[in-house]
């Protein structure tokens, strides 16, 4: 993948800290793909900014999965690390994703708790019962931000309680309420562009350390008009325009 560094989204930064936003589809460090991943961006645009000699020191504190975009907090030493390892540890980090499924949550707001269990050789995971071998318990907290009665599409606020693999897609998509992926639009035959919602990682806070006290972080989106845009660009001419419509 190509990404050019002054599209790199740097929303705060001080010399504890940096942080930044993650586009869709970027690893959060570098993975078997060989893509460009953010650890490695980040390290780059400090070791440019700051005119850095040798290796650059990043810690990678939390990561995202790799189609989910939004916040990320990097720590710039080796102490800032150890002290947001362990806000992370000890559930202070708190943290917030926004993302787009099929159809309206009754009631609009509430908890989601499931067994889940993840097939090592696949990498997919479902939901099972407790007494399945090697379930673990998956918790979380929903809101409806926004319901679309026209596209039948809702924007839900989620807080997660546990860190199961691919939790959020799998228990909402287990009652019905896929995340919703944008239409990919084809040319002629050829893919042009791949319009992806998925998972957006909405804000986090975090205890600074340096001043004691709590900071917000957080990157304006407008989830559903860009949705609605989008599919309009898809159905503009059936005839040279194919629409694919995909859910995860």
């Amino acid at each position: 993948m190509d990404f050019e560094m002054e599209k790199l989204n740097v929303i705060y930064e001080d010399n504890h800290i940096i942080v930044v936003q993650k586009i869709p589809n970027i690893p959060s460090q570098q993975d078997k793909s060989g893509d460009i991943d953010m650890l490695t961006l980040v390290k780059a645009y400090i070791k440019e900014k700051y005119h850095k000699p040798g290796e650059v020191y990043l810690g990678l504190v939390h990561r995202l999965d790799r189609p989910v975009g939004g916040v990320m907090v990097f720590a710039r030493t080796s102490k800032a690390a150890a002290r947001l390892s362990e806000e992370v540890r000890n559930k202070v980090f708190e943290k917030s994703y926004l993302t787009i499924v099929d159809g309206k949550l009754e009631p609009q707001k509430g908890t989601l708790e499931d067994y889940l269990v993840k097939n090592q050789k696949t990498n997919v995971s479902k939901v099972t019962t407790k007494e399945k071998s090697q379930a673990k318990l998956a918790k979380l907290d929903y809101e409806t931000i926004k319901y679309d009665e026209e596209l039948n599409l809702s924007v839900l606020k989620i807080k997660l309680h546990t860190g199961r693999h691919h939790q959020i897609r799998v228990q909402l998509s287990s009652r019905g309420h896929s995340i919703y992926r944008r239409p990919k639009i084809w040319f002629k035959g050829k893919r042009k562009a791949d319009l992806f919602v998925g998972i957006f990682f909405g804000d986090c806070s975090s205890n600074h350390q340096r001043k004691n006290g709590i900071y917000l972080f957080t990157t304006k989106n407008r989830l559903m008009e860009n949705t609605r845009r989008h599919r309009r660009v898809a159905l503009l001419d059936s005839d040279v325009f194919r629409r694919r419509d995909d859910v995860i």
